[in-house]
Parts: C-alpha cells; sequence; structure tokens
C-alpha cells in the first residue's frame, strides 16, 4: 500500500497554482457523450478519479486524445453497448461515484443505460434517489438489480417535465440537464444545484447549442433540442485545492501565495477562513496568505461559540469542513464544526486526537474543537487515510506536527490532488512517497 513519510514543523514559502476542478470535469467530460462531435477540455485534473472515468469513456468506444498535459479531445461517435455488460466495465464503474453520470447522456442519446451502484468515499448513505427521481419525471423507467448491484434505466423518448428536486444534489443535478437537453419540450427544474460545477456544465452544453437559461440560480429551465455540437471548454480552479491551501498555510505557519485561483468563484471560502483568524489579502486574481504565529477565532456577535457548518452553494462545500476542523486545532479559541451532509466524515477526528488535538465528537456530525494556540503542537503519528478530503486534513496536520508522520492508502489523496506531494516539496515541504 502506498503512502507518504513526512517530517513535519517545516515553514514553507512560494506559490502553488491549482489544479482544474475534479468535480467539474466529472461532469462535463460525461457531457461529451451528447454529441458525435469532437469535444476539447483544457485545465483537467490529472487525478485518478479523473482518468479511472476516462478509461471509462475508452470503453465505451469514445475517442481520446491526450495532446498536452491536462487537455483531452473526446468524440463519442460509436459507442460499444456490449461493454456495459463486461467485468472491465463493472470493476471502473464501481471505484467511481461520478461514474453515475454516465447514464444521463446514455439515456438522452440512445435511450437506455445500465451502471453498477458507484463507490467512492466512505463517508456514509449518498443517496441517487435525485437522480432517478428526475429521470422518471422525464419518462424513464429505471429498475435496480439487487443481485449484481446494477442500475437500468429506459426510456423510448424523453419528455420535457416541471420537476421539484428532493434535495439540491449536484451530480444529481448535472444528471437530469445532461438528460433533459435533449428531451422533446421544456424542462423545469426548481431546487437544482448551483454550484460553480454545474453553472461550467450549463454554459458548456449551451456553446454546444442547448438552451438552458437561470443558470447560477436554483431555477433551471432548459429547451430541448434535437442535437448538440463540439465545443471547446476550460475547466475552473480546483476550489477544494485552493481551500486546502489556506488550511495549509495557517497551520504550518507558513507565507504561500496561491495563483489564478477565479475569487469569483470561491463564494463564502475565504470569509470563512477569515473567521477562523486567517488573513487572506486578495491580489488581483491570487490570495496571499502572510506568515501568522497565531489566529483567533472570531465569537458570534452575542457571545457565544461560533459554528461552522456546511450547506449547498453558495454555502460552504462540505468537501473543506475536514480542512476547516484541522485549522481550528491550532487556533486561539473554540469552534463547533457542523457536518450535516454525510455522517462517517468526521471519524477521521480519532487520529487528529491521538496526535494531541483537543475534539470532543458530540455525534456523527458534530465535533467541538478547542484550539491550543501553536502552545503544544501535534505529535507525529502513524496514519490511514479514509476518504479524499480526510486525507489532506492529515496530510496538513502531519506538516504541522513535530517529528516524523507516516500515511497510508494515500491512493485516496491522490484521487482529489495532483501530484501534492511534489507541489508541497516544492516550497519547502518534505515529503517521501512509498509505493
Amino acid at each position: 500500500m502506498s503512502r507518504f513519510v513526512i517530517t513535519g514543523g517545516r515553514r514553507l514559502k512560494g506559490e502553488l497554482c491549482p489544479q482544474g476542478a475534479k468535480n467539474e470535469a466529472l461532469q462535463v467530460i460525461c457531457a461529451c457523450l451528447l454529441t458525435k462531435e469532437e469535444v476539447t477540455i483544457s485545465n483537467v485534473p490529472e487525478i485518478l478519479d479523473v482518468l479511472k472515468l476516462i478509461e471509462l469513456l475508452e470503453g465505451l468506444g469514445v475517442k481520446v486524445e491526450h495532446p498536452t498535459h491536462g487537455e483531452y479531445t473526446f468524440q463519442a461517435a460509436d459507442i460499444h453497448f456490449d461493454y456495459l455488460q463486461t467485468e472491465d466495465f463493472y470493476n471502473k464503474a464501481v471505484s467511481l461515484r461520478g461514474s453515475i453520470m454516465i447514464l444521463g447522456p446514455l439515456l438522452a442519446i440512445h435511450g437506455c443505460g445500465l451502471v453498477p451502484k458507484p463507490g467512492g468515499d466512505k463517508i456514509g448513505r449518498r443517496r441517487l434517489d435525485t437522480h432517478f427521481l428526475g429521470f422518471e419525471k422525464l419518462g424513464a423507467t429505471f429498475e435496480y438489480d439487487a443481485i449484481n448491484s446494477c442500475f437500468k434505466a429506459s426510456a423510448q423518448q424523453l419528455h420535457g417535465n416541471y420537476m421539484l428536486l428532493d434535495e439540491a444534489s449536484v451530480t444529481g443535478t448535472a444528471n437530469i440537464i445532461m438528460a433533459a437537453v435533449l428531451a422533446e419540450g421544456t424542462t423545469t427544474i426548481y431546487n437544482a444545484a448551483c454550484e460553480p460545477y454545474v453553472q461550467q456544465l450549463c454554459l458548456m452544453l449551451n456553446s454546444m447549442g442547448a438552451r438552458i437559461s437561470g443558470i447560477a440560480s436554483n431555477l433551471l429551465t432548459i429547451e430541448g433540442v434535437k442535437e448538440l455540437h463540439g465545443c471547446k471548454h476550460r475547466c475552473l480552479p480546483d476550489m477544494i485545492e485552493v481551500g486546502s491551501y489556506i488550511g495549509l498555510a495557517a497551520m504550518t505557519r507558513s507565507e504561500i501565495t496561491i495563483k489564478d485561483v477565479n475569487i469569483r468563484q470561491l463564494g463564502i471560502i475565504p470569509e470563512a477562513f477569515r473567521k477562523l483568524g486567517i488573513r487572506i489579502e486578495e491580489r488581483d486574481d491570487d490570495l496571499y496568505i502572510p506568515r501568522q504565529e497565531h489566529y483567533m477565532i472570531e465569537d458570534f456577535i452575542d457571545g457565544s461559540i461560533l459554528t461552522i457548518a456546511d450547506a449547498p452553494w453558495p454555502g460552504l462545500t462540505p468537501d473543506l469542513l475536514s480542512v476547516f476542523l484541522v485549522v481550528a486545532t491550532q487556533a486561539k479559541g473554540s469552534v463547533l464544526i457542523h457536518q450535516k451532509m454525510f455522517e462517517s466524515r468526521l471519524f477521521f477526528v480519532d487520529k487528529l486526537i491521538d496526535m494531541g488535538a483537543k475534539i470532543i465528537l458530540c455525534d456523527p456530525h458534530r465535533a467541538t474543537v478547542i484550539g491550543q494556540n501553536h502552545e503544544s503542537q501535534l505529535r507525529a503519528t502513524k496514519m490511514t487515510s479514509p476518504d479524499i478530503r480526510a486525507g489532506i486534513a492529515l496530510l496538513i496536520a502531519a506538516l504541522s506536527a513535530n517529528g516524523k508522520s507516516s500515511i497510508h492508502n494515500i491512493d485516496q489523496i491522490d484521487r482529489g490532488y495532483e501530484h501534492i506531494d511534489e507541489k508541497l516539496n516544492a516550497i519547502g515541504a518534505e515529503i517521501v512517497r512509498y509505493n
């Protein structure tokens, strides 16, 4: 099993450039199935989850070219449906949660699709109901093969409809949009997710000839068209990676500049870190985090303890709560971290407690962190990464700790962060990878 060995306690200094957004890339790559013409996507993060999805599309018969780092051209002129019945497809799709998003395009173009129950992070229940309820509203039928753990969907013709989503699911919204763009008539999606990833998908589809209005709101109107065409699209910088670097700078008391972050699409992420006392300067489209020896958590106006909680966009993304939690362990003051969406995402705190952090896990969704104001450094230890976001939080903790730590199962980190060890070593970290 691959692992990192990290020598902590080093101050870092330099510039970091975020990769393309993982969650956006998974959506827009699946959208390439909606046309037989060439689609070129740039700023694609070459991370495990994305590369697995590209391999899956190649197995389906999509022609893929890779002219340069981060740029791919896709052409889905000839889909091999027999591949959906193969063990290779099953193994690739079941290990990748993003594989569920091939179903909407396959329904739209070919009237049928199959995908095994997808995997991904072990962070608790992650329902797929929104996807299938949306497909049903468009006229599709589906069944779940419990023996083979597969979802099958079919429709002779999709028809536009009004729907009120039961939850503002990002992947669910994306999947329904991709099915609806070629449906007959008009589809209205209320309580749609409006994250930047979904906005980018809609903008890309419109450039291909779709008619989507209401972009950036939770009310989307989609007028179905008969066909889509090729396009060129560029992924946004990954805001989760940007937030991870802000947390890294604070925990290691380092001076870091994060380049070309697309500040307008970061939402409240910088302001949420400022509530922990972290200084962040906006310089054109860069973020500069100066070296701070201490940072103090704000209280609410009435003096009560600060709560940092996730919420649908434009609220705080749940993917950064693990980073906020680890950063709070060395702040001055206390904070309640409330992870509303996933009941297993906070269970990694036992590893931080072993390192000397003062954390009370109140229940599966809430943890109270008593910051130590850098007066008592975390201790080095051996850890295993349970998921992508906990993995980067543990890496940040190890970089701030005294001594040598090891993190096993780093494939989980590689699923979301491209060459993270090389990037951080270039600004002064000491991370050694063992395969």
